[in-house]
């Protein structure tokens, strides 16, 4: 069955424009010392990652995500209507895949690889949503069980829409906190500037997208309390468009490369990003060591 909905991502692209330009104003009009805004450069540098990952979303989307996801849908007995009364359950259910797949990107580093160009600013404004991966080809792939249980595919698209629409104006500095119930159930710029934090207590926290309900129950959660220092624990310092893209496959090549058995290899591509810079650091002290020797 064919299923046609409506372009939220395009359609909400004029509002992501304007509210860009206001946030952009309401720093010269009355800017926070606490607050870093914008820079001509970094603002570049998000919109680049932004327009491209457009591009490769086409390619990866057409080629991957609905082919994989349609096969499953398609091999799978089970089949779930859609109805606009059932639209909160499957919203419910794809957030719940979203905060699986968001901490798996965080936690492998071959899917690290991907999500960090979006972790890769060391502000944090309403571009830095649009700072967006040109290798999205793995997230997908969490929303199978969707797929298998019968959820239509085009279903698992337009929710995952929505959750992406949703996360966008989270990515502020403009809103300090917001009300007490709605802080407690969903994802808010104050949860989101945390997870973008790149000191110790902030790391690999507040995965959730829409909810951060996920990360209460599955204790990721930590709340803002300190001021946050954006960016990575180790940063690139660069506008590069490929740069910021393709980095850490960059780094992933030279420790394949430096390794030296298979199953360091395998580490270096399914451990987390925090093995990697151990392992590395071990390595330095291991050759320090025997040159001294």
């Amino acid at each position: 069955m064919f299923m046609d909905f409506p372009d939220v991502v395009l359609w909400s692209v004029p509002a992501f424009i304007l509210l860009l330009i206001v946030e952009i104003i309401s720093y010269k009009l009355h800017g926070d010392d606490d607050e870093l805004g914008y820079t001509t450069k970094d603002t570049a540098a998000s919109l680049s990652m932004g327009l491209g990952s457009l591009f490769w979303d086409v390619l990866w989307g057409r080629l991957i995500t609905i082919g994989g996801t349609a096969l499953v849908y398609t091999a799978s007995p089970l089949r779930i209507q859609f109805s606009w009364a059932l639209l909160p359950l499957f919203l419910l259910a794809q957030d719940f895949f979203y905060y699986w797949s968001h901490r798996s990107h965080h936690m492998i580093r071959i899917l690290w690889a991907c999500h960090v160009v979006h972790h890769s600013s060391q502000r944090f404004n309403l571009s830095t949503a649009l700072r967006q991966p040109w290798t999205g080809f793995t997230s997908w792939l969490f929303y199978l069980p969707m797929a298998a249980v019968g959820v239509h595919p085009a279903v698992i698209a337009f929710c995952g829409s929505i959750n992406l629409v949703y996360q966008f104006w989270i990515h502020t500095e403009r809103i300090d906190r917001m009300w007490g119930w709605f802080e407690f159930l969903f994802n808010t710029p104050s949860h989101h500037r945390v997870h973008h934090g790149a000191q110790g207590g902030y790391l690999d926290k507040n995965f959730g997208g829409v909810l951060i309900i996920w990360d209460r129950l599955f204790r990721t959660f930590t709340p803002e309390t300190e001021r946050v220092v954006y960016g990575l624990t180790k940063n690139i310092n660069t506008y590069n468009p490929l740069r910021v893209a393709y980095h850490e496959y960059a780094s992933i090549a030279r420790d394949l490369k430096a390794a030296r058995t298979w199953r360091e290899r395998a580490a270096h591509l399914v451990r987390g990003p925090g093995w990697a810079a151990r392992a590395a650091a071990e390595g330095e002290a291991r050759a320090l060591a025997s040159r001294a020797a």
